[in-house]
């Protein structure tokens, strides 16, 4: 009986060091992270990265954050020189021979590219030197934190896949007002390429008042109410313009409504067309003109709102594959 007894205490104790080992052992909060495609017609701070990464090892890109042709060109040779297939997408093969190991200390190129990362997802205003400093280590913590992997201040695969894949917030002084018509509060969320080419598009609509931005998607991702997607960071609902340029202080209207203002709603259309060549998958809005010219496409309920989605073309759900 004691012998039992003691059986029994031994294994229960054994179970409790397990279970300990368990909790506080790092879980991955995003355990969808993947490294986001970049391609030509893409832009935001994935491409201004790849760029830095480029350049640290060796050959030549610009640093304005557009997946051009001289960006193209540098990934296809970096692609040909590191035997990867030759296809100009920066996809998962291509990361991983981009990004390299940092630490403290580091410099150079890849440390900028890291630090524009950080900027971005975390909300920081890092100095862009190519420093690997304290103020650096202290911001890669606070995303290994963030993230629920391990916080040892070292920029491995794990930390650059998560840091890639988490969303970015746009910046609303790009010419936008932030509307909440479900209730879900700051949902603007996105992947970087979603709203660098949503800013670039805002930027270049004026003379028609600021956009008013709908929901996008959460911080993380996810399941939003409301909604039957926004859950990946590619789909963001615009309200369409006004005769009055007061579609941010005003009611919503739809494109029946006799302010709605159908050449500016066009102008936009196109211009989120232009800023993201090849990567707007589709915008949903039923103005049966807008539809008739290829700009927009039916869909039940999207009489008040664009729905536009991007897409990369590499993407694990085929809704968002180019």
């Amino acid at each position: 009986m004691v012998t039992l007894r003691r059986t029994f205490l031994a294994l229960a104790a054994a179970v409790a060091v397990v279970a300990s080992l368990l909790l506080s052992a790092p879980a991955n909060a995003f355990p969808g992270a993947f490294l986001h495609a970049q391609s030509t017609g893409n832009r935001g701070v994935e491409v201004l990265a790849i760029q830095h990464l480029l350049v640290h090892h060796g050959f030549e890109a610009p640093t304005d954050g557009v997946f051009g042709a001289s960006t193209d060109t540098g990934v296809r040779s970096f692609q040909s020189a590191n035997g990867l297939g030759v296809d100009g997408i920066v996809g998962p093969a291509t990361w991983a021979k981009l990004v390299p190991q940092l630490s403290a200390g580091a410099s150079g190129p890849a440390v900028r590219a890291l630090q524009e990362e950080l900027n971005a997802k975390l909300r920081l205003s890092l100095p862009v030197n190519g420093e690997f400093d304290a103020a650096v280590s202290d911001a890669v913590r606070s995303f290994q934190q963030h993230a629920g992997i391990s916080v040892d201040g070292i920029v491995g695969p794990m930390t650059w896949q998560n840091l890639v894949w988490h969303y970015d917030y746009p910046d609303l002084d790009a010419g936008m007002c932030d509307q909440d018509p479900d209730g879900n509060g700051t949902a603007n969320w996105g992947t970087a390429a979603a709203i660098a080419q949503l800013e670039t598009a805002v930027r270049s609509f004026t003379g028609h008042g600021p956009v008013p931005l709908g929901d996008a998607g959460f911080e993380h991702g996810g399941d939003i109410p409301g909604h039957g997607s926004h859950e990946v960071g590619m789909d963001i609902d615009l309200w369409p313009i006004r005769t009055d340029s007061a579609q941010c202080t005003a009611d919503r209207i739809t494109w029946r409504s006799p302010t709605y203002d159908q050449a500016a709603t066009r102008a936009l259309a196109q211009a989120i067309r232009d800023a993201a060549p090849g990567h707007v998958k589709l915008i949903f809005f039923n103005d049966p003109d807008l539809i008739a010219e290829g700009l927009t496409t039916e869909y039940p309920n999207h009489d008040n709102h664009l729905h536009v989605r991007y897409c990369e073309k590499v993407h694990p759900n085929s809704l968002y594959d180019c």
